[in-house]
Order: structure tokens, then sequence, then C-alpha cells
């Protein structure tokens, strides 16, 4: 069994779920654990990171940060599954839409806005998945939940009767997607589908550093897979770092609470968690802030 420990940036095919790619990934490095950070559908491609090691104690905090998506709506069409792999509830031959019309609505979907995810989706209500329950033809009601969309554009528009228009999308956790696009088409009062997904961007990393099962199974065999590797903590770009005095190391490291002046940049009255390291970059765990206690905390503690 290897033992590897990092943060392996895998490009998904489709027609595999996420969990299918974390098995195959498990026999091709010969190890168990391993994790990913996020859910995609089997028919969307793109960046799935795997935590490998002791890497997927960092798999909470990947999970928080913004995804990219570059994705294809279609108007016209609208399907039980909110994507193409969906059966047709409506139909509209022609529908008018132009690109300016669809511009003309953006910005209504930037920043906050609410949600109600899809039934074809993995989220549990009463121990069991909307999916399963979609596929027994059962519809429940679900919750709307707060998402946000940093980033909205067009990167391309295709005319038509049924018109395509390709988007790029910088999105919080847990935004869907297909419902993001079915919800353009009803704010401009035609049906409408998303076509394709691609994921561009997860954990901080681009699709240009994943690699295929090919290349992983090629590094793996040629012995330098470890040098493709993202260490965990160095991907979590959205918590601040922060350095330990040398005479509190040892302290840091049995994850005692440590003085306002043992930490550089000071962290006094910082409201979020960050990363500690030492002086000779080791990385040390995730602290914060403690205004009731005046003292730096430790959240999660990576002993070397």
């Amino acid at each position: 069994m290897n033992d590897f420990d990092g943060v392996l940036p895998v490009h998904k095919p489709a027609g595999m779920t996420s969990h299918d790619v974390v098995s195959k990934c498990r026999r091709l490095l010969q190890m168990k654990r391993i994790g990913h950070t996020g859910t995609l559908d089997p028919s969307v491609t793109g960046v799935l990171p795997l935590c490998l090691g002791r890497a997927t104690r960092m798999v909470e905090y990947l999970q928080e940060m913004p995804k990219e998506y570059r994705a294809v709506l279609k108007f016209g069409i609208s399907t039980d599954t909110e994507d193409l792999t969906g059966t047709v509830i409506q139909e509209m031959p022609k529908t008018g839409i132009t690109e300016k019309h669809v511009r003309g609505v953006l910005s209504d979907f930037i920043g906050p806005i609410m949600q109600t995810p899809p039934m074809y989706s993995a989220i549990k209500v009463d121990g069991k998945r909307l999916y399963e329950l979609a596929r027994e033809g059962k519809t429940v009601e679900r919750k709307a939940r707060e998402v946000v969309i940093h980033e909205l554009e067009i990167t391309g528009f295709e005319d038509g009767d049924q018109p395509e228009v390709s988007l790029r999308v910088l999105c919080s956790k847990g935004t869907y997607i297909r419902t993001l696009c079915v919800d353009l088409g009803a704010k401009l009062g035609v049906p409408s589908t998303m076509a394709k997904l691609e994921r561009t961007l997860s954990a901080g990393i681009g699709i240009d550093r994943c690699l295929t099962f090919e290349e992983i199974a090629e590094r793996v065999e040629a012995g330098t897979l470890e040098s493709a590797l993202i260490r965990a903590d160095k991907a979590a770009l959205h918590m601040p770092e922060h350095t330990v005095d040398e005479s509190r190391l040892e302290n840091a490291l049995r994850g005692q609470k440590l003085a306002a002046w043992a930490v550089t940049p000071s962290a006094e009255g910082y409201a979020g968690q960050f990363r500690l390291y030492a002086p000779d970059d080791r990385f040390i765990g995730i602290y914060r802030w403690d205004e009731e206690a005046g003292k730096v905390v430790p959240v999660k503690v990576f002993l070397p």
C-alpha cells in the first residue's frame, strides 16, 4: 500500500460519479484513505480534487472555497432533471430569445440568491436522497437556500429557435448550475435546461492542473506522482497564513492556546479561521482567535 499525502487534481470524465472516481483512484494508487472535495453529477466533467492520506483532514476546508463552471444553457426545453439527461416535460419550438435578452437579466442573478434544490439531487430528506425519491415518482417540498453567484458572464451565444448560451459561473459551495439555468429561463418566461457542464475550478485548482486516469497511472508507474500533488494546506487560499513564534512552537504542536503576541501577523480580533505555520513553513494546523479567552486557540492540529 502507498502512503501519498496531498491533493491530487483529477480531470473527471463523463459517466462516472465522484465515488466512482475515488474508487478507481484507490485501485490506481493502491491506497484506501482518499476523499473528494465536492460531488459532481455523472454527466459533469472537470476538476475533482482528491485528498490523499493525511490531507483528507482538510476536505471540509477545501469544500468551502468558490467553484467555477462553464455551462451551456438551452432555451425552449425543460426536463424533470433540469438537464438533458432527463425526460422533456415542456417544449417551446420557437422562443424568440436573443443574447440581448439574456444580458438584460444576468445582473439579477449576481450576489446572494435563493435556490430551491432540484428533486434530482443528493440532498437527504428524512434519511433518503432526493434523487431516490424522484426515481420513485415522488416529489417532496424542498426549502430554498441562499447561495452566492460571485461572477456570471456570457462566453458564447448560438442563435436559433431554441438558442443556446454559454456561461462562466463563479459561485459558492452548494450552488446548482442546473437550477440557475432553469431560473434564468423562467426569468425570461421560457422553458430552459442545462445542456452541458464542466467544472473548471475547485479548491483553488484549475482544469489545467488536472490529470486524467491514464496520466495518473503513468506517474504511479514512473514514481513521479508526488510532484503532481498539491499541499492541502497551501490549497486553502481562502484562509490567511500566520506564523507562530519559535519560542512557542512546541506549545502550538501540543495544541495549546497561544498568547496574541506569539502569532504573526497578529490574529487578535480576527473573526475567521486561519492556517498556522512554523517558522520553517511546516504546517501546524487550523487556528482561530478566541475573544473570550483572549488567546489563539486550535481548531485542528496536524502533527508532523
